[in-house]
């Protein structure tokens, strides 16, 4: 079975082909392709992994190039993690924001918006190319914005089109730990965008513990998000929001956060991986070794502007992300195998969530096999949970539209509608900003 692995060169590629290498029986992946627009990137990765094979019998053999539609030819997976624009792009993406007082996180308001201007003409050019060329082929996203790139690329390539987050997994893995239970045996009943999705319940043998767990001041500061958004908060809710809703949350003490930092987070991670990049392909050196101490920093430096504007300190090795290639993984051998589990997953939604149409992309719990991903009923969410998503994928279709026309008003209005973004004006100084900083916008007009 053939991967395809666009953006090959991406520093978290070595944790998808890790997990290849531990997975065995039938229906395995035999031969992974990379691809990547930087041949510099490619040949860094392709010595990471080459190091991570060694020793490991029928290891997948491991391709590399430079030519998209060479990479798409015989794939039966493919999976997209791009990032148009690079490192340079997302950290411009945190000035021109945090300039005019907003957050410019990569995936939440204005960051997101404007990395989802440049993502989704390129996915959308991968999804009819998958169409074309490898129409039998299964595309699993990870490219952010994830629901927005997957709900552009499913225009196209309909069900066969499947985002995928850690962001949930971990917080499910987080939430049966801090109740002294084995993850894998607990249902966690998820449900909303990706980055804004909510925990409201967590079933182990059928009776919901998460009540026990609101009441339990104790348990609640035991991992990442008790700490990030404090037990008052989550027992208002009554549920256990993502993480990335600190942003909408404590967005003022979040800003002001990142605007006093050092440096932002994608500078930090620019800066970083091309130390990396460079050490990867000194002579002698092990580029392994190399991959793994800056896997290390970035892992523990993580939301840490978030961290320190809500007195959490540092990240406990426990809460350390993680888990996306086990998703992506376990999406493959279910789809392959038809080894039938249940996967919290971007899909269209059907009619899973009333207040939304059939195509919307959520976040939620899916069952899967070899007819793809299924979103599992749920119940609605709560007045205030519905408002906040019915106005982000408000958004979504806007960005959608400014991207397939071009419109440089619509894009306006997309920043101008999003719930952290304050003025029509500084939405109107937001698109000039990043027009001027981002060749890939010039089709803004």
């Amino acid at each position: 079975m053939r991967l395809a692995i666009l953006g090959g060169g991406g520093f978290r590629v070595p944790l998808v082909y890790g997990a290849l290498l531990g997975d065995r029986g039938e229906g395995r992946v035999s031969e992974v392709v990379l691809h990547d627009v930087d041949a510099g990137r490619l040949d860094a990765v392709t010595r990471v992994l080459a190091e991570q094979a060694d020793g490991v019998p029928d290891a997948p053999v491991v391709r590399a190039t430079t030519d998209l539609d060479d990479a798409l030819r015989g794939a039966d997976f493919v999976f997209s993690a791009i990032r148009v624009g690079g490192l340079r792009g997302r950290a411009e993406d945190e000035r021109v924001a945090l300039a005019e007082g907003v957050l410019g996180q990569e995936t939440v308001g204005a960051g997101g918006i404007a990395y989802g201007l440049r993502t989704v003409p390129v996915a959308v050019d991968i999804a009819r190319r998958v169409a074309r060329l490898a129409p039998d082929a299964w595309v699993i996203n990870f490219t952010n914005p994830a629901g927005l790139v997957t709900e552009a690329m499913s225009r196209y390539l309909g069900d066969r089109v499947i985002g995928i987050c850690d962001s949930p997994v971990g917080l499910g893995r987080r939430v049966a730990r801090a109740l002294g239970a084995d993850p894998r045996e607990a249902f966690v009943d998820y449900v909303g965008l990706n980055h804004l999705g909510w925990v409201r319940g967590l079933r182990i043998a059928g009776r919901d513990e998460l009540p026990r767990l609101l009441a339990d001041s104790d348990r609640l500061g035991s991992f990442e998000e008790g700490r990030l958004f404090g037990p008052e908060w989550l027992r208002s809710l009554g549920a256990i929001p993502n993480e990335y809703l600190h942003y909408y949350y404590f967005n003022r003490e979040t800003v002001r956060a990142y605007q006093e930092a050092e440096s932002t987070r994608g500078a930090f991670l620019r800066d970083q991986q091309s130390r990396f990049y460079t050490d990867a392909l000194r002579p002698g050196g092990s580029a392994l070794r190399a991959w793994e101490d800056t896997r290390a920093e970035r892992e523990a430096t993580y939301m840490a502007e978030n961290r320190e504007s809500a007195g959490a300190g540092e990240r406990k090795e426990e809460d350390l992300s993680g888990g996306y290639e086990q998703v992506a993984l376990a999406l493959m051998r279910a789809i392959a195998r038809d080894e039938r589990t249940t996967l919290i997953l971007n899909v269209r939604n059907r009619s899973t969530l009333a207040a939304l149409d059939a195509d919307a992309v959520i976040e939620v719990p899916c069952l899967v096999g070899a007819d793809g991903a299924h979103p599992l009923a749920t119940d609605p969410l709560p007045a205030h949970a519905t408002g906040l998503v019915c106005s982000v994928k408000a958004v979504e279709r806007e960005v959608l539209a400014a991207a397939g026309s071009g419109s440089r008003a619509t894009a306006v209005k997309a920043f101008a509608l999003h719930p952290l973004v304050d003025s029509v004006n500084v939405a109107r100084r937001l698109v000039d900003g990043y027009t001027a900083a981002h060749p890939e916008l010039a089709y803004l007009k």
